[in-house]
This record gives C-alpha cells, structure tokens and sequence, in this order.
C-alpha cells in the first residue's frame, strides 16, 4: 500500500484526514523546514507544499506572496528537494504532495523533474496549470518515476473529463470547491454533486481544497462526503503572526479536530 492508501485506509476509520499545505523555502529554507514539522505536530496527515514560482495564476493573494518571500530569498527548485527530502527522513510515513506549475516541470524536462521529486520522497505531484485532457503523457511518466498524478476536477468539470481524472490520476482527486482561486473564504458549504460523479467514475479519493479555513469548514466538508481536505492560505497566513511554528501547529490542530465528527462516513 502506498502511504496515501494507508491514510486514507486509517482515515475510514478515525473520519477524516487532514492536509496542510505550506509554500517551501517561504521565509527561509530553516524556517521552512520547523514549519513542515509544526503542521505535522498539530495533526496534519499528508502535507502539501509548493515549489516557488513567479506566475502562480491559480494562487490567491496570500500564497503569491509566500512564492515571493521565497523567491527574495533566492530559494532555487533543488533547495526544494533538499527540504522535501530532510522532511522525508524526519517523518517516514507521512505522505508528501508536490504542487507546482508546468514551467518549472518542463524547465529541466518532465523526466528529469518528475525523477527528483521522487527521489527527494515525494508521493504525488499536482500540476496546477495542467489541463485534464493534455495530462496522460504526464500522468504516465509521473507513475513510471513512482509518483501518484494528482488531478483537479470541479463542480463544473464534463463527466467525460472526469472519467479521464478517474483513469489518469493516483493518490487523491484534488476537488476545487469554489470559483476562482486559492484564499480564506467566509462561505463553508458544499455541493455534493461532485463527489457523486467522482464515486461513478471510479476517481481516487477526493479532497477538498480552495478556502478551506476554519474548523467548521473541515467538519462540513466531511460531512458532505469527502475523504479529506487541505487547507492552504490560513496556514500560511501564520507566518505574520509573532509566533509562527505555535501558530502553525495551533491552528492544524483546530483544523484536523473538525474531521472528527459522528457524520463523517465509515
């Protein structure tokens, strides 16, 4: 079983699962590395963390700066493997999801990036700008370096193209639960439509992402079917506060509580 199969696998059990996303290198390389370690000690099951980019069109304002905070600093592509990889051996069984952006992957080519990425220990890699029905010579050659393809679908994606998501993808269905881009968002419900369609085609499990940012956000997604989410711009924003290692693990750990709920399936 690959560690996402023994999350997801664990959450059946215990509700459902959690993931933080954090962008790497933002506002330094060591900073970066105790925050990883601060998501994980408040509870997150799977992390997921952006490689800094310049164009990070489906990023909201939030994670765009943490990409430039990282950029300033001068963190390069490799000094990203090199956190994923010192991650790796600090926290085995944790499962770890690259999102990025196509230029970077074709930058080195997509052999070469796709190879690294799983050397460092990464699980999955999610393309942000790559669109569905271009995504199988990039879903197969992820999977041959022994990486899990992870595809996005929304509310208004064609049944036809989440077919594609359901044969191409690995490891999780990244479900974008709102329009527009990453963010905090007031608004916490759900149309369960989505997840309807992914159960039909057969699509890995699907995790909500896009505003998740409070605890009754997590719970009601949970409710709504979803085997898990990710939350994003929150966590980040914890970097303007006095205390960002306590404010990160403060707030994972409200976050993972509203997966524990009586509604949640089983």
């Amino acid at each position: 079983m690959s560690r996402y199969d023994r999350m997801f696998a664990a959450g059946q059990r215990n509700d459902g699962v959690f993931g933080g996303f954090l962008m790497l290198g933002d506002p330094d390389l060591q900073t970066s590395a105790r925050l990883l370690d601060a998501m994980v000690e408040g509870g997150a099951d799977m992390v997921e963390v952006g490689i800094p980019f310049s164009d990070p069109v489906a990023d909201g304002p939030v994670i765009q700066a943490a990409a430039k905070r990282a950029l300033a600093a001068g963190v390069k592509v490799e000094d990203c493997f090199r956190l994923i990889a010192n991650f790796r051996k600090r926290h085995p069984d944790v499962p770890v999801g690259i999102l990025t952006y196509a230029n970077l992957v074709l930058s080195p080519g997509r052999t070469e990036f796709f190879r690294r990425a799983a050397e460092a220990g990464a699980d999955s890699l999610l393309v942000a700008d790559l669109p569905a029905r271009e995504a199988e010579p990039w879903a197969k050659e992820m999977i041959e370096a022994g990486l899990d393809p992870v595809l996005i679908a929304a509310a208004n994606t064609p049944k036809e193209t989440l077919r594609e998501i359901a044969r191409l993808g690995r490891g999780y269905t990244y479900c974008v639960t709102r329009v527009g881009i990453t963010g905090v968002h007031a608004e916490g419900t759900f149309d369960t439509r989505l997840l309807e369609d992914l159960k039909e085609v057969g699509a890995p499990p699907p995790v909500f992402g896009f505003g998740i940012s409070r605890p009754e956000h997590v719970a009601a997604a949970i409710r709504a079917g979803a085997a898990g989410v990710i939350s994003g711009s929150a966590i980040v924003a914890c970097l303007d506060k006095p205390n960002p290692e306590a404010s990160v693990r403060n707030l994972v750990a409200s976050l993972k509580a509203g997966t524990r709920n009586d509604s949640a399936p089983r």
